[in-house]
């Protein structure tokens, strides 16, 4: 099928069994942009799934098992790559402790470390907090390991040891996402599912304590090709917390680091789209911190549910994505004297790569964009209304091919039931430098014009320094 000379929908070679014609790059020897015309028709193109034919794709749900990269050295990463990915390591320390890869048994880990200063503003101006997240994946498959078809397991642990990073700023929101909810010192059992896959490559389905993040509002997923020079690596390297939850839905969505036990379904009826539901407890819309309490599953209940859709752009087959979904918060929330039955809401993401072969040093330079944007309808959740953007830059500079760079904005809608001040907006630039192995150290500065804990709080500025550790 196509829509126009310069569009067409097209499948990363990654989710073919087969590899398909079309799917090489055009060549890297220039700067390739997409027809703008075609952008324009990305817009809606997730209205016409249903309809379309031809070489139409979806990007697949993340498999909870994939590695990031199974030698030493692999892309960029995201700002918290255990936010967006069940394994947050290269496997290196099973393969250290003499694990072999056909036994189907994996070992590794992520570790986060920061600085973080208030440099100007906020409600500490001089403050300053460090802040170290350790996680120890542990993954199996099943079918290798037993011969259990479609069988696989994972397990996490999770040590942080924190400040009140984003309360030193006033930020309500987070413009530091590896803190949360306090309290920021926790030895929590992150992650323990069991997943089955009931058809090869079409249903998944996942039971267990896991990070819905992962599966739902994952603008920062990936884009694999058959051709590396090609692939989109984690979207961005911004390190607020809504480019990780949408802040439409603070306070409801499961995710870091407070995950959600329920079941994740992973639906993919064709080869062009996606539809991923899940249910899972609902205690966090009621405080309960889910990452250091059992399971709890009374009345309170998170559902979600997201359909999704890639394409190819242009003769360079640039590529882009656009999902949508609804969630529908259960059980009687209150808030400042304000009661309601439950509440629910819907959000939308996506993103587009705009440009390949920026930089003739590194041939799979590029530069792309992302957007997201949510609302509910609660009269108790802390944001009502959601607008994120962003621009990524991947290799830029010199021969520096794992180098990113890029720059995100958030604006959040505050509910007049809780906050004084009616939005809160980010603005957060950042470079991610690759210094060796599986290593990246990531200076960013945060433009805060808005706190919205306080209604005369100054602008405020902070700088960050995070090392991220794979191994």
């Amino acid at each position: 099928m196509a829509l126009g000379a310069s569009f067409r929908w097209h499948r990363p070679c990654c989710h073919y069994r087969t590899i398909i014609d079309g799917c090489q790059p055009a060549g890297h020897g220039r700067v390739r942009f997409p027809d703008i015309r075609a952008a324009w028709r990305a817009a809606f193109i997730w209205s016409l799934l249903v309809a379309a034919g031809g070489e139409a794709v979806a990007q697949s749900p993340p498999s909870s098992t994939a590695q990031p990269g199974t030698g030493g050295s692999i892309p960029a990463v995201t700002g918290n790559p255990a936010a967006t990915t069940f394994s947050t390591g290269t496997g290196w320390l099973g393969r250290t402790l003499g694990l072999r890869d056909e036994w189907g048994i994996t070992l590794g880990g992520l570790w986060l470390a920061d600085t973080n200063i208030v440099a100007a503003g906020g409600q500490q101006e001089g403050g300053w907090t460090n802040n170290s997240a350790l996680f120890v994946s542990l993954g199996i498959k099943a079918e290798k390991l037993v011969d259990w078809r479609g069988a696989s397991f994972g397990f996490q642990f999770l040590q942080l040891n924190a400040g009140n990073t984003n309360g030193q700023a006033g930020v309500v929101t987070g413009y530091n996402g590896i803190v949360g909810q306090a309290p920021y010192n926790r030895s929590e059992l992150y992650q323990a599912w069991y997943q089955q896959e009931m058809l090869k490559d079409v249903l998944k389905i996942r039971i267990g304590r896991s990070v819905p993040t992962f599966d739902f509002n994952n603008v920062l997923r990936s884009v694999t090709f058959a051709d590396p020079n090609e692939n989109i690596p984690g979207l961005s390297g911004v390190l607020f917390t809504p480019i990780f939850v949408n802040t439409s839905m603070l306070g409801v969505l499961p995710g870091y680091y407070n995950p959600g036990d329920g079941v994740t379904v992973n639906f993919t009826p064709t080869k062009f789209f996606y539809v991923n539901l899940g249910i899972y407890g609902g205690g966090l819309a009621r405080g309960v911190q889910t990452g250091i309490s059992p399971p709890q599953f009374n009345g309170y209940l998170f559902n979600i549910a997201e359909i999704g859709v890639d394409w190819t752009m242009g003769e360079a087959l640039h590529p882009g994505k656009f999902s949508i979904g609804l969630w529908r918060q259960t059980g009687v929330l209150s808030v400042s004297g304000v009661t309601e039955d439950g509440t629910g809401g819907f959000y939308l993401f996506g993103s587009q790569q705009l440009a390949h072969g920026v930089n003739p040093q590194v041939t799979s330079s590029s530069v792309s964009a992302f957007f997201q944007f949510g609302a509910n309808a609660s009269r108790t959740l802390p944001v009502n209304q959601y607008y994120g953007a962003g621009l990524t830059g991947f290799g830029l500079v010199g021969g520096r091919d794992k180098d990113t760079m890029g720059i995100g904005a958030a604006l959040s809608r505050l509910n007049p039931t809780i906050f004084a001040r009616s939005t809160e907006l980010m603005i957060q630039a950042y470079y991610q430098a690759h210094l060796f192995t599986a290593t990246f150290l990531q200076p960013t500065v945060t433009l805060i014009p808005t706190p919205g804990a306080a209604p005369n709080l100054p602008m405020t500025v902070t700088t960050t320094l995070r090392l991220t550790l794979l191994f």
